[in-house]
């Protein structure tokens, strides 16, 4: 597994960087067994530590988890804790409900993925209705069932997800609802009126 460790406006010194790689291998080698890549970075913010992580796994799956402490090695270990939780709950999660997955990759389709630039102030309102595109790339849409795509959702830690639904092949998402339950939207699915 390649391990990327950076520190902002922190130096990260040999004894943490040594820490963090045997660690992070050791969690996660427990529960996945093809770990491609890992980026952990490490900040200050006021009296605190903060280490924010993520793995990728070559399944397709990215696990995300941050912690906060004043000691820094306090904060790797919390994250390191968090990752490992959710890759547990991943992998009974798929063992359980998912046994012809068997650990293979995700079937993926590629997207074009563009970001606009926000037109928050009305004096720079645009002489036309045409978005202004900031970055171009593309993404990955993985084919899941509704409740992987939910469970990748939960693990990435992010507030939505685009998926192909595995059942039918159309795209589909999922979000997280300001009341905290989780929102599904499938354009095939249409309830009758």
């Amino acid at each position: 597994m390649r391990i990327q460790i950076h520190g902002k406006q922190l130096d990260v010194g040999d004894a943490l960087r040594t820490h963090v790689e045997e660690n992070l291998t050791e969690a996660v080698s427990k529960y996945a067994e093809r770990p491609v890549e890992a980026v952990v970075t490490f900040s200050r913010d006021r009296h605190e530590f903060v280490c924010d992580a993520s793995v990728h796994i070559s399944t397709g799956l990215t696990s995300q988890a941050k912690n906060r402490a004043t000691d820094i090695y306090a904060a790797f270990d919390g994250c390191t804790a968090r990752m490992e939780k959710q890759l547990r709950r991943y992998k009974r999660r798929l063992k359980n409900h998912h046994p012809e997955r068997n650990g293979d990759a995700l079937p993926a389709l590629d997207a074009a993925y563009s970001v606009l630039a926000g037109g928050d102030d009305e004096a720079d309102e645009p002489d036309t209705l045409q978005p202004i595109i900031v970055a171009e790339t593309k993404t990955t849409i993985r084919s899941l069932s509704v409740g992987e795509a939910v469970m990748q959702m939960e693990i990435a830690d992010a507030p939505m997800l685009v998926f192909r639904n595995h059942k039918h092949g159309g795209v589909n998402v999922v979000y997280r609802r300001d009341d905290g339950n989780i929102g599904w939207i499938d354009p095939r699915n249409l309830p009758t009126v």
